[in-house]
């Protein structure tokens, strides 16, 4: 692949947009549903929980959240319009019957007042941050005391091997991603590396490492 075409594929995973957007959401959806659904089980959701997403795609696992437990809110950060009308699209139900609520964000402030979620999390985003600690520092903030926050990322020495990571990806290994926290008020309650099966660009499956880190307010 030309230089181009690989940085085209980084710049629609970091913002989707247009028709292509719309198919690197749904791929995206289907590659990281795993990743999602462990990032998800690590909150140990519990009923009347207030939640908080962020850069959720197409949000097309917003259904599987609310199979947890009873009487949640869920709310989703993007920073992509697409994937913020598509997400709206997908879960227009829980939007109607104001259980999801979905907005856009500039990727550092989160637009919520202090305390206002039990469970935070996210997955495959780390890449992509602008500053890292300051995203975590607001994070922490709209936390509720005891709060869990979920980071699940693919490990950098899988990432490493996808060309197109080359451009506006900022890879992590579990070490790195721990430093950053590290530096942080969040402690690290729990750290899971996981191995999956997944298809890669040509069609043949290849191995996938993946961590997540549950962090305590």
């Amino acid at each position: 692949m030309k230089q181009e075409e690989l940085q085209a594929i980084a710049s629609q995973l970091k913002h989707p947009t247009g028709e292509k957007g719309i198919e690197m959401a749904n791929m995206m959806h289907e590659t990281n549903i795993n990743m999602t659904r462990h990032s998800i089980q690590n909150l140990h959701i519990t009923a009347g929980n207030t939640i908080l997403e962020l850069g959720h795609g197409n949000a097309g696992h917003v259904e599987f959240i609310f199979e947890q437990a009873d009487n949640l809110k869920y709310y989703g950060l993007e920073m992509s319009e697409l994937m913020f009308q598509e997400a709206r699209q997908i879960n227009r139900n829980f939007v109607s019957q104001k259980q999801a609520f979905f907005s856009l964000y500039d990727g550092n402030i989160i637009p919520f007042s202090d305390h206002s979620f039990d469970k935070i999390f996210t997955v495959n985003t780390i890449y992509f941050w602008q500053e890292p600690e300051k995203l975590l520092s607001e994070i922490y903030r709209v936390l509720q005391p005891k709060g869990i926050f979920c980071i699940t990322f693919a490990e950098e020495s899988f990432m490493k091997q996808l060309p197109f990571t080359q451009f506006e990806f900022e890879l992590y290994s579990t070490e790195k991603a721990k430093k950053l926290i590290e530096n942080t008020t969040f402690k690290i309650i729990n750290t899971e590396t996981l191995t999956e099966k997944v298809k890669s660009k040509t069609g043949e499956l290849v191995d996938r490492a993946f961590t997540t880190l549950v962090l305590e307010k």
